[in-house]
């Protein structure tokens, strides 16, 4: 007789949490389309509406209340990641060029979601269809540097918490990298504890991503009620913005590498592999060893890689900042808003500097749009909608932040004299050592 004991069978709930989150969000998209337009034909507004809404007001909720918490600790981190050593003359390359393409991404995702008008004649039911008043351009850059930081929290002034996390996060790098040893060993503690923040709101965001394909299922069958198929134009619409502006954004990827000399056929061929991988598993650090490869092949010093790449994948969206320019205007013309100049550029602006501290974490261009909602003042009810097509959207994006990465990589090389040599044969010099000249 067998003595040895029975399998544990899963309980219910840890099935559901081995089921990849891009399925469950999938099945919520499909169910809340088909409930919607049941309610709707049926007529069961009546009792399934307030229940629809409960779900879905918590789903925003819970969003809402991951954003402070967000900001200040994966900034602070990602910024102390940076040595002071190491952004010399590569790193300040890196780094412009990086800040300059993720601008220019948010900027064509915000023309061509302008030029299409995704998610116009479409209303959210039960939520306010007026923005909060935004204050002029000028005020908004003097509301970065706050006088009350506790006021910046309770009145949810994201540029200026962003601002206090750059300021306390390159303050700690310099104590981390102080010749004082005493001053070092305080601030690799105060490192230690920003970390262990990090893990607590990596945990926390886990949790209510778990509850997202909830949420998602009763916001989008809340709008179906109501509306009817209606909605599910502008959602196909804002997808198509999307994907069109990342090719275009790939397009401004060819001309840069043109204008530096890039022979195009020779980088798309290294590129193939992390771009498709990029939009399979929709991680940018999950790439990296292939982009890595990539960059190899290209002929890239590991002296330039080894640092563009790693940061890219943690600073670089601009396939994320395309989809936070367009999703905004989505949400803008769903609330019937339209958008300031001074909003315009706080979405700009929050679409830039968030790169920085939220590419690692998962539904990243999610929790941005998150951000960059409440911080022009629009309804949050429309973000869910978009929640509901994030999967597709991510696959793009992510590739698209892979390919920029690689770019940049690529044209930084070919600046510095050294840095580059042909593919398949090892450079001259000993790796990891410059050389005594480079170009200016």
């Amino acid at each position: 007789m067998s003595t040895n004991p029975p399998v544990a069978t899963p309980s219910l709930w840890r099935r559901y949490l081995r089921i990849p989150l891009i399925w469950k969000l999938a099945v919520a998209l499909v169910a809340g389309v088909v409930a919607g337009l049941v309610i709707s034909a049926v007529g069961a507004q009546s009792w399934a509406v307030p229940v629809l809404d409960l779900l879905g007001q918590l789903f925003l909720n819970l969003l809402q209340m991951l954003i402070f918490p967000l900001i200040i600790t994966t900034l602070i981190a990602g910024v102390t990641s940076i040595s002071p050593q190491r952004l010399g003359r590569i790193g300040l390359k890196v780094f412009a060029f990086y800040l300059l393409t993720s601008a220019f991404a948010v900027s064509i995702g915000l023309g061509l979601a302008l030029a299409l008008s995704p998610g116009a004649g479409l209303s959210m039911p039960g939520e306010p269809q007026e923005a909060a008043q935004v204050p002029p351009v000028t005020e908004t850059l003097l509301g970065i540097v706050p006088a009350n930081p506790f006021e910046a929290l309770v009145e949810g002034n994201v540029l200026a918490i962003m601002f206090l996390a750059i300021v306390f996060g390159l303050a700690l790098t310099y104590m981390i990298n102080s010749s004082d040893e005493h001053i070092q060993n305080l601030g690799l503690f105060l490192r230690r504890g920003v970390d262990g923040g990090v893990e607590l709101v990596f945990r926390i965001i886990k949790g209510v991503l778990e509850y997202a394909p909830v949420g998602v299922f009763a916001l989008l069958a809340l709008v179906l009620a109501e509306t009817g198929a209606e909605a599910l134009i502008p959602l196909l619409k804002l997808t198509g913005v999307v994907y069109g502006a990342i090719i275009a954004m790939i397009v401004v990827y060819t001309v840069i590498m043109l204008v530096f000399r890039v022979r195009i056929a020779q980088f798309f061929a290294a590129a193939k592999d992390p771009m498709v991988t990029a939009f399979v598993t929709r991680s940018s650090n999950g790439t990296l060893p292939v982009t890595t490869t990539a960059a190899e092949k290209l002929g890239v010093h590991k002296g330039v890689y080894g640092f563009s790449l790693p940061l890219g994948a943690t600073v670089n969206m601009d396939g994320t900042a395309i989809y936070v320019g367009a999703a905004t205007v989505f949400v803008a013309n769903i609330a019937g808003v339209s958008l300031s100049p001074g909003q315009f550029f706080t979405v700009v602006l929050i679409g830039v500097l968030a790169s920085i501290g939220t590419a690692g974490v998962p539904g990243a261009g999610l929790l941005m749009l998150t951000m960059v909602t409440a911080s022009v003042g629009l309804p949050m009810g429309p973000v869910a909608l978009v929640a509901g097509i994030d999967a597709l959207l991510d696959m793009a994006r992510t590739m698209c932040n892979v390919t920029g990465d690689l770019v940049i990589t690529r044209v930084v090389a070919a600046t510095e004299k050294g840095m580059l040599h042909d593919p398949g044969k090892e450079p001259d010099h000993k790796e990891g050592a410059y050389p005594p000249e480079r170009s200016l």
